[in-house]
């Protein structure tokens, strides 16, 4: 193996060294291999190029070119032309997956699973990454510099990887590099000479006739001791902090009893589901529940607000116990039916929140899912996600009265402190407004009612999903001012106006009960996406309440008790218990993004994914379009065959010119010329230095010439000599003749490979690349002077011999 091929092995290794570290961050790793696959490729394609050769620049387009043909030959065939090609259809894909993947990236915990726009990101950044390795390291010789992109690809995967990549990815990385630069070493120390190895004998204790040692194993050694030093020190001085390999994140993996979870908000998804084109059914479910109209599907609860949004807390999470604990605050007084539901969630459905009815009692589930009991929810550990389940809960529906939430006593000390936080940012109209509305209600289950039926009957509040969504202090003040809103502006407002009266509160992301079916099931779609507000009450324990108009249904105990006497000025409201969502069309929602719309009116806020088979729809590609896309993958094509014609052609023009009657002397001059190019072509190189009788005998000796394509090779020669040299040259016919035996003569004792390389890929082709480069250096010089020289030509005119100067 050449230096050079040696050095791009190394680069291609040091890169997937680097690329190990982000692993951890996705499962399963099978895309791994794909990017080592691909990376080869384009490895190979860098190295052929090189021994074209060609200049650095066009290596590292070579390179680009290949990458863009395998992602497209990957990542999207169907809309690719010839499947291979990309055209307007596949940018149009890839865009999709980008945003996919960005979107997807933000979703999920890690370990992220796969998802197809994930898969693109991380091989198109191996990709990328191994290309400029490959151009500093090997096209321009500079190994060192190569470090920065590999420290680029390293540092992402650290920052993303919750606790630092490791030391032993570290370890991999950093010996990725090392190889590297003393691949460059070796290269460089090689074109010296031969590098000895062998150590010096002694004789008594002096040195006596060997060699020192090799600079190359010193260079191991020195490498070595340099990256055991960056190990070891950072562990013995721990005041220092984690440094770069960071510390582990608390908690145990699969199995243990701990762990935590920091989840990221499910609103940066609930935009999307807002604007899906159709009411694509998400699950579906089968209940032995008498009344379906509570059957709310609870997927996480956000209770923390910071002033910008309403999110989930890190929590602690452990594994699913056979038997989920009692909610907490429920006590033995409140009636309670047990409910048992079947689920199975669509296979397009993918995200790491298990949908539930509240509050489940025992989830029966196969796969890696975890619990947090704080807001008792499963979610997926290690990229479990929700995608094609089917399993069963058991579950609890409550019955509680009116008359037990009012007398409802304090909440504990702890909980009332950690859900009656606001944010110091909250406007204050939003406390003031919270009072005025419920003035003269004596019980905190009193002000929860009056806030809900404000909202939802007697406020003046119209549900419209135009509103640009938002969840911080202003954007609920603007939603008391303007009236206008969907759930998450009604749930996060009556939430935050209940804590500021002392109610612990917090709000629920899930979906409405759904749609009975005509077999019994129950279908819930995109339109019963939703939030809502819960409320805590002690004997109770979260209570749901339905402050949206239009939407899901209020709950039996939110109705006034018939059995005791109206409040004063509280007249006893005439809820609806219909679960029809509003009457308006799909609208857009301007928080949305650029290729999204929303389903309808009844949408409502949840995570889901869009379906990773959908695509935008599109008006067709325009024929011009077409024709020249066709054209440049015409022109991409014919590109590598552009030595080969240019050769015909020279061959062609240069045999010809040796039976015209014109100049014998330059059809003699392009014959030699030809027999020169021609022993190139077989790896003979052209010494300029040499006479046209050495240079014969040159390539005789090195192309192992049989007798007769010899003498024609001498007889080329002479005629060369003669034209060259004698006073009166003398005609010599045949040339053309004699080349084309001499170059038959150089087929029949090359090996294939050479003789392939000879008609496909010529190295006398690099005439053309400098002819092309003179010509361009002739025209930019003659636009600089220009002027200066058409001058000269008109002085030149005028002064010439044998005319008189006017």
């Amino acid at each position: 193996m050449s230096g050079r091929a040696r050095l791009a092995l190394c680069a291609a290794v040091a890169t997937l060294c680097a690329a190990g570290a982000l692993l951890p961050l996705v499962e399963p790793i099978d895309w791994m291999l794909q990017a080592a696959f691909l990376l080869a490729v384009v490895t190979g394609a860098g190295a052929a190029a090189r021994r074209a050769p060609l200049a650095g620049p066009l290596v590292i387009g070579v390179q680009a070119l290949v990458a863009v043909l395998l992602m497209t030959l990957f990542f999207a065939p169907g809309e690719a032309i010839l499947g291979l090609l990309p055209g307007p259809d596949a940018l149009a894909e890839f865009g999709r997956l980008l945003h996919a993947g960005v979107r997807d990236v933000g979703r999920y915990a890690i370990p992220a699973p796969v998802t197809p726009g994930i898969r693109l990101l991380l091989i198109a950044g191996v990709l990328l990454i191994g290309l400029l390795v490959d151009a500093l390291a090997v096209t321009y010789r500079s190994a060192a510099p190569a470090g920065l992109p590999l420290l680029a690809l390293y540092s992402v995967a650290a920052g993303l990887s919750q606790g630092g990549a490791g030391r032993l990815r570290f370890l991999i990385a950093a010996a990725g590099y090392l190889l590297l630069l003393l691949a460059e070493g070796r290269d460089r120390l090689s074109q010296w000479g031969r590098v000895f190895g062998a150590r010096a004998e002694r004789t008594r204790g002096f040195a006596v006739g060997g060699p020192t040692p090799a600079p190359v194993r010193t260079g191991r050694r020195i490498g070595a001791l340099v990256l055991g030093i960056a190990v070891v020190v950072p562990a013995l001085l721990p005041s220092l902090g984690d440094g770069l390999f960071g510390g582990s994140a608390s908690g145990g993996g699969p199995g243990s009893g701990g762990g935590t979870i920091s989840a990221v908000n499910p609103l940066v998804s609930l935009q999307d589901s807002l604007n899906q084109p159709e009411d694509k059914e998400v699950l579906n479910y089968r209940t032995t529940a008498a009344d379906s109209r509570d059957m709310y599907l609870r997927i996480v609860a956000l209770d923390q607000f910071d002033g910008t949004t309403w999110k989930p807390s890190e929590r602690t999470v452990t594994d699913v116990p056979e038997q989920l604990p009692r909610p907490p605050g429920l006590s033995s007084s409140v009636d309670v039916n047990h409910v048992n539901t079947s689920i199975s969630t669509a296979e397009w459905y993918a995200q790491n929140w298990l949908p539930l009815p509240y509050p489940a009692s025992k989830v029966d589930i196969s796969g890696r899912w975890r619990f947090e009991p704080q807001g008792r929810t499963l979610v997926g550990d290690r990229g479990q996600n929700t995608h094609g389940l089917q399993y069963q809960v058991e579950s609890l529906q409550l019955r509680p009265t009116s008359r037990q939430l009012a007398a409802a006593p304090a909440p504990p000390a702890k909980l009332l402190r950690e859900y009656t936080k606001v944010p110091d940012s909250l406007p204050p109209v939003v406390g003031s407004t919270a009072r005025r509305v419920t003035h003269g209600a004596p019980t905190a289950y009193a002000k929860a009612v009056k806030l809900q039926d404000w909202f939802a009957l007697n406020g003046g509040f119209t549900y419209n999903t135009e509103v640009r969504a938002g969840s911080g202090s202003e954007a609920i003040a603007r939603f008391l001012r303007q009236k206008e809103g969907f759930c998450v502006h009604f749930s996060f407002s009556m939430a935050a106006m209940a804590r500021t009266l002392g109610i612990p509160a917090r709000v629920a992301v899930g979906f409405t009960p759904g749609t009975k079916q005509p077999d019994g099931t129950t279908s819930v779609g995109l339109k019963d996406a939703h939030a809502w507000p819960e409320l805590y009450f002690q004997g109770v324990g979260w209570t749901r309440f339905e402050p949206t108009p239009s939407r899901g249904s209020i709950p039996d105990y939110a109705y006034p008790d018939t059995s005791a006497p109206a409040e004063p000025g509280n007249p006893a409201p005439e809820p609806s218990r219909s679960a029809a969502p509003s009457d308006g069309g799909p609208s857009a929602d301007p928080s949305c993004g650029p290729d999204e719309q929303r389903p309808g009116s009844g949408s409502a806020c949840i995570t889901l994914p869009a379906e990773s088979g959908a695509r935008p729809p599109g008006g067709g590609t325009s024929p011009w379009a077409i024709a020249g896309i066709v054209s440049a993958a015409l022109l991409v094509l014919l590109l590598p065959a552009v030595p080969l014609l240019w050769r015909l052609r020279t061959r062609s023009r240069r045999l010809a010119a040796t039976g015209a009657d014109g100049d014998r002397t330059a059809g003699t001059l392009a014959a030699w010329r030809e027999l020169l190019d021609t022993a190139w072509d077989f790896g003979i190189l052209p010494d300029e230095s040499l006479t046209p009788r050495k240079a014969a005998a040159r390539i005789i000796s090195i192309g192992e010439l049989q007798p007769e394509p010899a003498a024609a090779a001498h007889r080329v020669a002479a005629a060369v000599e003669q034209v060259l040299y004698a006073p009166q040259p003398q005609p010599v016919s045949g040339l053309a003749t004699d080349v084309q035996q001499v170059r038959a003569g150089l087929r029949a004792g090359a090996p294939r490979a050479l003789r392939l390389r000879a008609r496909l890929a010529p190295r006398s082709a690099a005439r053309l690349g400098r002819a092309w480069s003179a010509r361009w250096t002739a025209l930019l010089l003659r636009c600089r002077t220009s002027r200066p020289v058409a001058l000269t030509r008109r002085t030149v005119t005028v002064l010439r011999p044998g005319r008189r100067r006017a």
